[in-house]
Parts: C-alpha cells; sequence; structure tokens
C-alpha cells in the first residue's frame, strides 16, 4: 500500500513539473512589453539593429517554434541566455543563490524555532497573558506587509540609530576571514529579522491550534492519569502528534527559500534571487525569469514530494488512503 502512495504521489509531481515547463514558457510571452524593443529605448538602436537582435534572441521567430526551441534548451540543461547582460541563465542564477539561501535559510529557520516554541507555550497555557499576547502579536506580525515591516526597520535601526547598515550583501571593502564574516552578518540582521518576524507568526499560529486540538485526545488523558509530570506529557506525547502539520509547513517552507524574498531583497538591496527576479521583470528579460520561476518551482515540487511521502511514513493512516 505504501508503494502505491509513494508511486502516485511521485506521479502527480512529474505532471506538476511538466504543467509547470509548459505554464512557465506561455506566462511570459503574453507579458505587455517587448524585451528588444526595450533595449532598443536604453540603448538608442536603429530598427535594423532591433531586428538584429530580436534574430539573435529568436523572438522573430514564431511561438511554436520558440517554445520547441526552449524544451530542447531546458530539457538539456541550458536555461538560455540574458537578453540584458548576455550572460548564461544559469550562471547568473548561481551567483545569486548563495546570498539567497543565507537570508532565506537563515530568516526561516530563526522563524521556525521562535514560532514552534512561541506555539507550544501559548497552547499549553491557553488564555495566560503570554498566551493572549503572543497571538495577537503573531496576527499582526502575520497580516503586516513585508515590506512596510522591512522599512520600518531600516528606518529605524539603520537611518536613525544606525546601527546597522541600510542594505546590501556587505560592504565591498573587500575583507577576508573574520572581517568578512562579520560584515555579511552585520548587513544580514534587518532583511532576516524582517523575515523571520513576518514567517514566524505562521509557525506559531499553526503549531498553537494543532496542540490546543491535541491536548484534548484521549491519551493525554491518559498519560496525566499515569502520574506523568506536564513537562514529559508535552514532550513525549503531545507535541510529536501536534507536530505533523508544523512539519509540512517547514519542509515546504524550505523549498520556497530557492525563490528568495522579492520584497525583502528589493528593499534592503540584497543581491539575491528575489532582486534578480525584481530586475529581470523590469527589463522584459524572458530566459532569467524562466530560469527563476523554474528552478524555484523545481525546489517547492521537490520539497512538497518531501513532505508528502514523509507525512505518509509518519502517519501510516496517511499512505492507506
Amino acid at each position: 500500500m505504501r508503494w502505491r502512495y509513494l508511486g502516485r504521489k511521485v506521479g502527480w509531481a512529474l505532471v506538476t513539473l511538466v504543467f509547470v515547463l509548459v505554464f512557465n514558457f506561455f506566462l511570459f510571452r503574453i507579458m505587455p512589453g517587448d524585451p528588444a524593443g526595450l533595449l532598443a529605448r536604453s540603448q538608442r538602436l536603429t530598427e535594423a539593429e532591433v531586428a538584429e537582435q530580436r534574430a539573435l534572441f529568436g523572438l522573430d521567430e514564431s511561438l511554436l517554434n520558440q517554445f520547441g526551441t526552449y524544451l530542447k534548451q531546458t530539457l538539456s540543461g541550458n536555461l538560455g541566455t540574458s537578453y540584458l547582460t548576455g550572460q548564461p541563465v544559469v550562471d547568473t542564477i548561481t551567483s545569486r543563490l548563495w546570498p539567497t539561501i543565507l537570508l532565506v535559510g537563515v530568516g526561516t529557520i530563526i522563524a521556525i524555532v521562535l514560532g514552534l516554541m512561541m506555539g507550544i507555550r501559548g497552547a499549553w497555557t491557553r488564555g495566560s497573558r503570554f498566551d493572549k499576547s503572543s497571538l495577537y502579536g503573531s496576527l499582526t506580525l502575520y497580516s503586516t506587509p513585508e515590506g512596510w515591516l522591512g522599512m520600518m526597520l531600516l528606518i529605524i535601526f539603520a537611518g536613525t540609530l544606525g546601527w546597522f547598515p541600510v542594505g546590501g550583501y556587505d560592504s565591498g571593502t573587500g575583507d577576508t576571514g573574520i572581517a568578512h564574516v562579520v560584515d555579511v552578518l552585520n548587513h544580514l540582521v534587518l532583511p532576516a529579522a524582517t523575515l523571520a518576524l513576518g514567517y514566524g507568526a505562521s509557525y506559531m499560529i499553526v503549531m498553537r491550534s494543532s496542540l490546543i486540538e491535541v491536548k484534548d485526545e484521549d491519551f493525554v488523558a491518559t498519560a496525566r492519569a499515569k502520574g506523568l509530570t506536564e513537562t514529559m506529557i508535552r514532550r513525549k506525547h503531545a507535541v510529536p502528534n501536534a507536530f505533523l502539520p508544523s512539519f509540512t509547513l517547514i519542509v515546504l517552507s524550505f523549498g520556497f527559500v530557492i525563490g528568495g524574498a522579492i520584497v525583502i531583497e528589493t528593499i534592503f538591496s540584497y543581491p539575491g534571487i528575489g532582486q534578480l527576479t525584481y530586475q529581470a521583470i523590469d527589463a522584459y528579460d524572458y530566459p532569467v525569469l524562466q530560469g527563476v520561476f523554474l528552478v524555484s518551482s523545481l525546489a517547492v515540487v521537490v520539497a512538497n514530494l518531501f513532505a508528502d511521502i514523509t507525512y505518509g511514513f509518519l502517519d501510516p493512516r496517511i499512505s492507506e488512503v
């Protein structure tokens, strides 16, 4: 039964990837604007030079021919060439990947740890001052636009207090060793804090809700009847059973790490995948947009597949459906 469950999940993941592959091409072709025309305005090219640019990038071919070329290149690992820089898209994405993994990875880990801890404590002491304040605070942060939150942190801690740099990945001074690490971490604080505050609220809400439901289950009452301490009941019995929904959310969140955080990276001028996406949208750079969308979607699909498979083994009832 589990092999059937596994095969079904892998099959749907492959179907999703095929859909993403097709959708990825046509999505950016229906966007308004012409990349060659944009290039012409920025470089003052003649009509003949614009036509040459369109032929160079294959934009003068029919949509069907462009789609065929796109499929061949993508399946061979070639994501094309950037219209804006002339660099291979794979190299462009790779150069921006580490800053995004660092930012979104660190911010997500902080959000997970704080969110789960607050959710567990809030649910176990439901109705307490901590529970009410953490719940209202989480709902406020969850509904706050991350762009506005990032700008507030930037104005207060970088502009007014001057505690942290205004933005960027590092200071560009050429430091190496420990000095470079400290410089990078100093630039990382505000964008990572923005991401952690916004996303941590969702982990807190989900964990709190799930644990409140588990607290009323019969096995928790049985554990109390056996004389177990509240700490042991919470750690050994309640939290493991309430953790599954949060586990799925955590795995999916790491799938979104590759996609970057467009708003946060743009506000803090952070040179990651998110800022690259914003620049590519502004320049109608189809190959870069397609590459980022494809890589991000692939990461999410793989993370979702991993979550489904792991969930099925953690809870055998799921794999029997």
